[in-house]
């Protein structure tokens, strides 16, 4: 298998009432530990690269080229997305580099604005053939529409996609972005009526403070693409700490970055299975995570 749209991971995923993982890369050993623990799981993957991460590398270019070219050496399929993009022109230059997925965040506009430039973007992006992930929701702080308290109502979630043609819709449904605990208590009689509303596949962000048992009734209700990152970034620098700790002589960073990477795979393969209901929750870290994460990581 090689690199692939999201588009098709997220609608077999739908139409199967299953969920697909879907994991922020922060730097190239986040995108080679994700498609390692595709491999593992045996199950696709979606690798993420958000407007903040092309940004901490100075461009998106040099992070996207690289996680496209692993990518497409992949012994199973996956898919490159570019997330929470609040600036129109930076869709623009995903498409152009080779992305198949793109997600226009424009959560923290007016309704009306966020309608009309939502539409625009998707009418370029469909033109090019790319998938559109819309979302909706009033400002809510950093997290916008995943702040806590923030619901998204399903008549205007229906209205959204209708004026806007996206082909999946970020939802608030109690999640919140950058959580080191797994307390956020989700809705999830509010996710089967937006799955119900709507004709296009849900997506949630903030997983990383979602329990085991609460994603997978999320899935269950109709949740599809499950977004990760601040989980996946605590068992990252978990092991790179520990390394370090463990030797105060290391100067090759190869010798810590490594551990990190590894650390990565049998977590991220873990939650692939759990998102397609292949097996039963199993414990995962639900302490406090020191981590490095991407600021508009989920």
């Amino acid at each position: 298998m090689t690199l692939v749209s999201a588009a098709d991971l997220v609608r077999d995923a739908a139409a199967h009432n299953r969920g697909i993982g879907a994991f922020n890369v922060i730097h190239l050993e986040t995108a080679e530990a994700l498609v390692a623990a595709s491999a593992q799981a045996h199950l696709p993957v979606i690798l993420q690269i958000s407007q903040n991460c092309a940004k901490y590398h100075g461009a998106l270019e040099p992070i996207a080229l690289a996680t496209l070219a692993v990518a497409r050496r992949a012994e199973t399929p996956v898919a490159v997305h570019l997330d929470h993009a609040e600036n129109p022109d930076l869709v623009d230059e995903a498409i152009d580099l080779g992305f198949g997925s793109v997600m226009f965040d424009g959560g923290a506009l007016p309704y009306d604005e966020n309608v009309a430039l939502t539409r625009e973007v998707a009418t370029r992006a469909h033109v090019a053939g790319v998938y559109v992930e819309g979302e909706l929701g009033e400002v809510g702080g950093k997290d916008g529409a995943h702040a806590p308290g923030v619901r998204t109502d399903p008549d205007e979630a229906r209205a959204f996609v209708a004026e806007t043609g996206v082909d999946a819709l970020a939802v608030a449904v109690g999640s919140s972005h950058a959580m080191t605990d797994r307390s956020a208590s989700l809705d999830i009689e509010l996710i089967g009526r937006l799955r119900a509303a709507l004709g296009v596949p849900l997506v949630l962000h903030g997983s990383s403070g979602v329990a085991d048992a609460v994603i997978v009734d999320a899935v269950r209700a109709g949740m599809t693409k499950i977004n990760v990152s601040t989980h996946l970034n605590g068992f990252f620098t978990r092991a790179v700490r520990q390394t370090l700790d463990a030797d105060e002589r290391l100067v090759d960073s190869r010798k810590y970055i490594a551990p990190g990477r590894a650390a990565i795979v049998d977590e991220a393969a873990r939650m692939l299975r759990l998102f397609a209901l292949q097996g039963p929750e199993s414990p995962a870290s639900d302490t406090a995570s020191d981590m490095a994460s991407d600021s508009r990581g989920a």
